[in-house]
C-alpha cells in the first residue's frame, strides 16, 4: 500500500501503516546488543526504514533503561528526518504515583533530545501505582503545554482503556492508541474486547511483537532456537515451536509466491486488520528491508483466509 497512511486514533497525526519497534536497540541482556549486532547495525536498520518511507518509531524509557531512547534520539537528530516518536512511561511500584509521570516525561524529552514527544504512552496498567484518572489528568496537562502531541496507553484491557478514554475526554483530548501484543500467533485482542473497543472508540491498536520475537520469520526451530534468554522462554519451547509450524508453513507458501519473506506476509496480514498498525523490531538492515516490504504486498483474499484459518487456534484469550 505505497503512499497509504494511518491516522493515529482521532488525532491529526498521520503515520505509515507500519512502524518500527525499538526494544532491541541498546538492549544487551535480552536481545544481545553488542554481541549478535551492534551500533552500526542499528544505524543501518534506522536508515533502511527511512528509505522505505517508514516514519513511526516506538521506544520506552524501560528499554535498556534509557539507552534505547538515547540511541533513537541521536539517530533522529543526526538524520534530520521528520519522524513521529513514541515512548512509554514505566509505572514501577513505589515510583511516586501520578505526580511522577511529569518527571518521566521530562526524562524522556532529555534522553530523546526533542522538545515534544509525538505519542506518550503508559507502558502498563497499575491502578495502585498509576491510577488511571489522575495519570490522564497529568498527561492532559502535558498535552496542553505541548510537551506531548498525543496520549496513548499500552497493555490496557478494554475496561482500563474505556476509563482512560473517559478521563481524557473531560479535557477534550482523545485517547490515541493502545499498544498490545497481537500477531498471527497471539490473537487475544480479537476476543478479549480490546480490538472491538478500539474500533468503537476510534483508538488505534498498535500491535507489538507482530512477529513474535522472530518466530514468525521462519528462521527458528527446535533444532535452531534463538541465542540468549529468548531461547529460555516458554514461547521458544520445542512444543510451542511445533504448534506454530502450520502457521509458519502457510507464511512460507504465501511468501514464496509473492517473492518476499514470511515476516513481510505476517505483517501484511496484520495491516489488513482495520485500525491496526504493527510495530516490528529490526536489528539490522536486512530485517528492516524485509519488514518494510509489507508496505507493498497485496495479499489476496485467499491468502488472508488461509492465514486466518491456520492461526484460528491462537484466537483465544491467552
Amino acid at each position: 500500500m505505497p503512499g497509504a497512511t494511518h491516522r493515529l486514533g482521532q488525532t491529526p497525526i498521520e503515520i505509515k501503516p507500519l512502524g518500527v519497534g525499538c526494544w532491541a536497540w541498546g538492549d544487551e541482556e535480552y536481545w544481545r546488543y553488542g554481541h549478535e549486532y551492534g551500533a552500526s547495525d542499528v544505524v543501518d536498520a534506522f536508515s533502511a526504514s527511512l528509505e522505505a518511507g517508514i516514519d513511526f518509531f516506538d521506544t520506552a524509557e524501560a528499554y535498556a533503561w534509557g539507552k534505547g531512547e538515547q540511541i533513537l534520539g541521536a539517530l533522529v537528530r543526526k538524520s534530520g528526518a521528520r519522524v513521529r516518536l513514541a515512548t512509554k512511561y514505566a509505572p514501577l511500584a513505589g515510583r511516586g504515583g501520578a505526580a511522577a509521570v511529569a518527571k518521566g516525561i521530562a526524562g524522556s524529552l532529555r534522553r530523546l533530545g526533542v522538545a515534544s514527544i509525538d505519542l506518550y504512552q503508559i507502558h502498563w496498567a497499575d491502578r495502585k501505582e498509576a491510577p488511571i484518572g489522575p495519570v490522564m489528568d497529568v498527561l492532559a496537562e502535558a498535552f496542553a503545554s505541548g510537551r506531548i502531541g498525543a496520549v496513548g496507553v499500552s497493555n490496557y484491557s478494554a475496561t482500563e482503556m474505556r476509563e482512560a478514554h473517559a478521563a481524557l475526554a473531560k479535557h477534550g483530548i482523545p485517547l490515541a492508541s493502545n499498544q498490545v501484543r497481537y500477531s498471527l500467533l497471539y490473537r487475544a485482542a480479537e476476543v478479549d474486547g480490546v480490538l472491538e473497543t478500539c474500533r468503537e472508540l476510534g483508538i488505534s491498536l498498535l500491535a507489538y511483537s507482530p512477529l513474535e520475537q522472530g518466530l514468525l520469520s521462519g528462521k527458528y526451530s527446535a533444532a535452531n532456537p534463538p541465542l540468549g534468554k529468548r531461547a529460555d522462554t516458554p514461547w521458544f519451547a520445542a512444543e510451542n515451536l511445533e504448534a506454530a509450524e502450520p502457521v509458519v508453513a502457510a507464511l512460507r507458501d504465501v511468501a514464496a509466491r509473492l517473492d518476499c519473506t514470511p515476516a513481510a506476509v505476517a505483517l501484511a496480514w496484520l495491516m489488513r486488520q482495520d485500525g491496526v498498525v504493527p510495530i516490528a523490531g529490526a536489528r539490522n538492515r536486512q530485517q528492516a528491508v524485509a519488514n518494510a516490504a509489507a508496505l507493498d504486498l497485496a495479499l489476496t483474499q485467499a491468502d488472508v483466509d488461509r492465514l486466518d484459518a491456520e492461526s484460528r487456534r491462537w484466537r483465544v484469550a491467552q
